[in-house]
């Protein structure tokens, strides 16, 4: 495995995009989607970028790189156009150990971005190590197709039992119990089928009273 797999969370963390055009921006909005604090540098800036400082999502300067602008950055992303720049930008970074990722020099960053298939809180990274990204393109648009919304909506649910639970006892193992029950069973499909009728019967049979699909949702509301 050439890469360390990891989720990372970056809430809070101040993290530095180098880069003003289209790369620049999904990066922006990635990092400030994940809830990191995010400064954007580069002489020429997408709208995109502009309307992101203009709802003060992110801190905007329009000027060139200077190597201080990494003095306490968490992360680093490279995505000038200026493949020279970029290799600078990366030597700079690893001299002071801040992780660096470089949108054109894969095999000079710290890391790289996996292809995602965002469902709610269903998050499928997708990569190939760089050996194929059209690969990991196919792989993408496939998973795209199998999972739908209905995971999201049913993680959503599990979450508000998960709480419900917690908050009226703290039994692991019966909760293992009860959660590998729903799992389990065909309420996926109920979900996708939007039928709440079978949703709220099934969730009166696993967990009984008190967790109907209007009770949990009202459970999450307060």
């Amino acid at each position: 495995m050439k890469y360390y797999p990891v989720c990372l969370n970056i809430k809070g963390r101040q993290c530095l995009v180098i880069g003003g055009g289209s790369v620049g921006t999904r990066k922006a909005e990635t990092l400030f989607r994940c809830g990191a604090s995010v400064t954007v540098i580069s002489p020429d800036i997408s709208d995109g970028l502009q309307s992101m400082a203009g709802a003060n999502k992110i801190v905007l300067e329009i000027r060139d790189y200077d190597p201080q602008d990494l003095e306490g950055m968490f992360l680093v992303f490279c995505a000038t156009n200026n493949m020279s720049l970029n290799q600078r930008i990366a030597g700079d970074a690893e001299q002071r150990g801040i992780l660096c990722n470089s949108a054109d020099l894969p095999e000079e960053s710290d890391f790289i971005l996996p292809s995602l298939v965002e469902r709610g809180d269903l998050t499928i990274a997708i990569s190939t190590a760089g050996t194929s990204p059209a690969f990991a393109k196919k792989l993408r648009k496939d998973l795209s197709e199998q999972f739908g919304q209905e995971y999201a909506d049913f993680l959503a649910l599990m979450g508000i039992i998960r709480k419900k639970l917690l908050a009226e006892a703290h039994d692991p193992q019966a909760h293992k119990r009860l959660f590998e029950q729903l799992i389990g069973s065909k309420l996926l499909e109920m979900l996708k089928e939007k039928n709440q009728e079978a949703v709220h019967d099934l969730l009166q049979a696993v967990l009984g009273p008190g967790f109907s699909h209007e009770d949990l949702y009202g459970h999450k509301e307060q």
